[in-house]
């Protein structure tokens, strides 16, 4: 017997182009500004991908705040976003700029949420399900204890966010080596005494340690307010300021922290 064949019509693709966050775990962001106190803000590249083909021609969308979802309030904890964004031509993925800003005082014993949703536009559609079309972005100044402060609390007594804050200012590293069940941690331990020696010095002499470094940006203003007393901050955050007590029986200074307890070592 004969068989005669015949070529099946090419299938091509006709569907509407969508677009959407283009994250391989589409878990939530997470952003501290604590790292750096003098950080006024920074931006996140949110990359953006179509579903469909590539144009020879640029092609617009939008991003929008969801309100209903989002705590986060513009223009104190972020720029408000455009009204439409460009994909460019031939390209099929663009990352768009999501401003937040480090000036709210509250981000300092607070997380703020923002939550932001791509949309189609005129040029694309919106089919595709939420989930990835939508990204929540937390952010606030807020520090957490790190796993290595117990290890080194015989040196720097108890913690508080202030007193972090003002490690990672002055010491010169963002981590001590974790000692506990560490074979190899005594290779460390001088680092980690040194970088300690150069916190308790700062904590000791913070008008010195201001005069000696003046490219970190802090600065010292008194509060004129007949105590004595002053703020330390970072002139790009100014909002964000640090209590610098004056006791006068001591003739010393002293940071107090966020409990409103001294910042001390041991």
């Amino acid at each position: 017997m004969l068989f005669s064949c015949k070529k099946d019509k090419e299938l091509l693709y006709n569907s509407q182009d969508n677009i959407y966050f283009n994250y391989a775990a589409k878990d939530t962001l997470s952003y501290s500004f604590a790292f750096n106190l003098g950080q006024a803000q920074d931006t996140l590249w949110i990359p953006v991908i179509i579903s469909g083909n590539r144009t020879n021609y640029a092609r617009t969308f939008q991003v929008a705040v969801l309100a209903d979802s989002t705590t986060a309030v513009a223009p104190i904890d972020y720029e408000p976003l455009k009204s439409s964004y460009t994909m460019p031509a031939d390209s099929g993925v663009v990352h768009i700029p999501v401003i937040i800003k480090n000036i709210d005082t509250a981000l300092n014993s607070k997380s703020v949420l923002l939550t932001i949703r791509v949309s189609g536009g005129k040029d694309f559609g919106s089919n595709l399900y939420e989930g990835i079309r939508t990204k929540e972005i937390v952010f606030s100044s807020r520090l957490e204890e790190p796993i290595w402060w117990p290890d080194w609390q015989g040196e720097l007594g108890a913690y508080s966010r202030i007193k972090h804050q003002l490690f990672l200012i002055s010491s010169g590293t963002k981590d001590l080596v974790v000692v506990s069940g560490n074979p190899t941690a005594y290779l460390d331990i001088p680092r980690a005494l040194f970088y300690i020696s150069n916190f308790k010095a700062f904590l000791t002499d913070p008008f010195g340690w201001v005069s000696q470094n003046p490219t970190k940006g802090y600065v010292l203003t008194p509060r004129n307010d007949g105590t004595g007393d002053y703020d330390f901050y970072n002139t790009n955050a100014p909002t964000k300021k640090i209590h610098l007590q004056y006791f006068k029986q001591a003739n010393k200074y002293v940071f107090i922290d966020e409990n409103g307890q001294q910042v001390a070592t041991n």
